[in-house]
């Protein structure tokens, strides 16, 4: 009878915890979207509004790898390249057989998270064999080979279907009205703009949903008791190498929707160092350690403050840079500070209520 309490207890406190993180990402969508509506965000600030959902499915993503897993990925930029270029080629080449933009934009969402998740396996499984600092590196080199391959990979379309070349754009022998749509290093020209701010903060639901779920079930304790002590859980009869690749997956799957979304919400798509590149996967890593490791909601409110600072502090040119350091510090101090972390809890707002109900129980 105790158990089953404690279980209940447990589980209405998950689900509660949940709905708090869903109730964020819904009220700051209806605070925006009302903002928007009287006129009262930039035409700047509108331009941001899609990519704080990318960069928050990327962060949330990445923390399930780097926080709930317990490994130290750098090639996360790479799932995200895998899933934009995809995604792209099969909207352009089905603008003609699939006209409703809805439907085609849904399938290429699947195409995107596919493509990256097969990605994430074909790396994971002799990449998750290492540790530590090994591991880092390999999925840091998987990042720029992917940038690298795409930028030597030409594909066109005619009436006799799908033409490839890794030479140029005239080794693909396609015929007069043939059409080149990845041009190699020039990327890919024309991908229709469905990326919109409804759609990603729908995304981000959807990716919270999968990532939250994850976490508080059978698979996910296992994941974590597979990061907290490795030999002790082998010799519980977990399937580490299952787990490990389980939650590699899915983070390189999401972070392959993420891709879906930023390829979708510009004109023209390239592989460059500063869209998919080394510092793209630092940057999100960054989200992660200054939300806090581990913590969902936390590397979700560093992506937004930390992609709408530079901006903000536009106008601060001069000492733009030095602004947003000392924010970084600060902030990393806020999180990782042992007798900064003791004070919250011991004047945190539960342990505040707590404290009162228990005075009230008294008298």
């Amino acid at each position: 009878m105790g158990n089953n309490m404690k279980t209940k207890f447990r589980l209405n406190k998950t689900l509660r915890s949940n709905m708090i993180t869903y109730g964020i990402v819904a009220a700051a969508f209806i605070i925006v979207q009302l903002l928007v509506n009287t006129g009262q965000v930039s035409s700047l600030m509108k331009g941001l509004l899609v990519p704080l959902c990318i960069y928050t499915i990327m962060a949330v993503s990445l923390n399930l790898t780097v926080g709930i897993l317990g490994e130290l990925s750098l090639g996360h930029a790479g799932f995200m390249c895998v899933g934009a270029f995809s995604s792209s080629l099969f909207s352009i080449c089905m603008l003609e057989a699939v006209p409703s933009a809805g439907i085609r934009f849904f399938f290429a969402i699947l195409i995107g998270a596919a493509s990256a998740a097969l990605a994430g396996i074909v790396v994971g499984i002799p990449v998750l064999r290492l540790r530590g600092d090994y591991l880092a590196i390999v999925t840091l080199a998987f990042g720029e080979i992917i940038k690298n391959v795409v930028n030597v990979i030409y594909v066109g379309k005619d009436s006799g279907g799908l033409h490839f070349s890794m030479k140029n754009a005239m080794a693909l022998n396609m015929e007069k009205e043939g059409k080149v749509i990845l041009n190699g290093a020039q990327g890919i020209t024309g991908t229709p703009k469905n990326s919109t701010f409804m759609i990603g903060v729908v995304l981000i639901l959807i990716t919270l949903f999968i990532v939250l779920n994850l976490i508080n079930s059978r698979s996910g304790r296992a994941i974590m008791s597979v990061r907290d002590n490795r030999i002790a859980a082998e010799s519980i009869g977990i399937n580490i190498t299952k787990y490990k690749l389980m939650a590699f997956t899915i983070s390189a799957s999401l972070a392959g929707v993420a891709g879906v979304l930023y390829s979708h919400n510009l004109s023209s798509l390239t592989a460059t160092q500063k869209n998919f590149g080394y510092n793209q996967s630092i940057m999100i890593l960054v989200f992660v350690v200054l939300g806090g490791i581990g913590n969902i909601r936390g590397s979700m409110i560093a992506a937004v403050i930390l992609t709408l600072l530079p901006e903000l502090l536009r106008s601060l040119n001069t000492y733009r840079m030095l602004i947003y350091a000392i924010i970084l510090i600060v902030m990393m101090i806020f999180n990782w500070s042992p007798k900064l972390i003791d004070f919250r809890k011991r004047h945190s707002l539960k342990r505040y209520f707590h404290k009162n109900k228990e005075e009230k129980g008294v008298s």
